[in-house]
């Protein structure tokens, strides 16, 4: 059985006594070793459920459970331990005059002895590909190289669950491309969970599970496969779907149908290459 490390518990949120409620009766569940994408138009919560989840902000209505733990005031250096996040832009992570600099400073203020933290630093640094940059300055790195640091230094802690707050978003396709199959390959290795709050839709299709948000309310939750299936409901809402889903809707109006929705162009080719066998 699965064990729960995240839960929101009819979670509302509001910034200001008299504001609007930006989150309204949130409840989700996020298990171990599991990538939840969020998903939502701009306004739609997502990225204040990142602050809740981190303890940058605290919910006036409902809990939420780290790892058994409630987060609150008393409680929030414990659950920063376990929830590590990376930001849209890694500039504003930087605190180092070196890379190795920057991804020991969150182990230095957790009081890591030294030898293990220069073991972490390399540990991390080589997961990312960036051990050969550990002298380097971040002014001098490129967009991509400073968000494998950020992320390296997130991961030097040791976190239980990893949040990418729209962490690729600064990024051309192919450093987006990199960074995802970084964090891919480094969840399989550690069975961290890893929430990403995105717009990017091939980040989506990745996950195992997708929680959509609307207007501050959980709208939909399920797997990349069958949100994508409901085009007309998600472009309502001001979503967006994958190209291979409008391409399959559109062969499916030809004539061709291909069974399950396919979630990518390997699917796709896969897909007709056996319809074409058949035939």
């Amino acid at each position: 059985m699965r064990k729960k490390l995240v839960e929101f518990r009819n979670v509302s949120f509001r910034y200001g006594d008299e504001g609007p409620w930006v989150l309204k009766n949130c409840s989700f569940e996020i298990y171990e070793n599991e990538w939840v994408a969020i998903i939502g138009h701009n306004g739609s919560g997502k990225s204040t459920i990142a602050k809740l989840l981190n303890g940058l902000l605290f919910p006036q209505e409902g809990e939420i459970i780290i790892d058994g733990k409630q987060v609150n005031e008393e409680s929030i250096w414990n659950i920063r331990k376990e929830v590590g996040m990376v930001f849209q832009n890694p500039d504003n992570q930087f605190v180092g005059a070196t890379v190795q600099d920057d991804v020991a400073f969150g182990m230095e203020n957790r009081g890591v002895p030294r030898e293990e933290m220069n073991k972490r630093i390399s540990e991390t640094l080589k997961a990312v590909r960036m051990q050969d940059y550990r002298l380097t300055e971040p002014h001098r790195l490129s967009g991509g190289q400073k968000q494998r640091v950020a992320i390296a230094s997130v991961l030097a802690i040791s976190p239980k669950v990893l949040i990418l707050d729209e962490a690729t978003a600064m990024l051309d396709p192919s450093g987006r491309k990199e960074i995802m199959e970084t964090v891919g390959s480094i969840q399989d290795q550690r069975g961290l969970s890893l929430i990403t709050i995105t717009h990017d839709l091939q980040e989506v299709v990745q996950a195992d599970r997708v929680i959509v948000m609307n207007n501050g309310e959980l709208w939909k939750e399920s797997t990349p496969r069958e949100i994508f299936t409901q085009k007309e409901a998600l472009r309502k809402i001001g979503l967006d779907v994958p190209f291979v889903a409008i391409l399959t809707e559109e062969l499916k109006h030809a004539g061709v149908h291909l069974g399950a929705a396919p979630l990518n162009h390997e699917e796709l080719l896969e897909d007709l290459w056996t319809l074409h066998s058949r035939t």
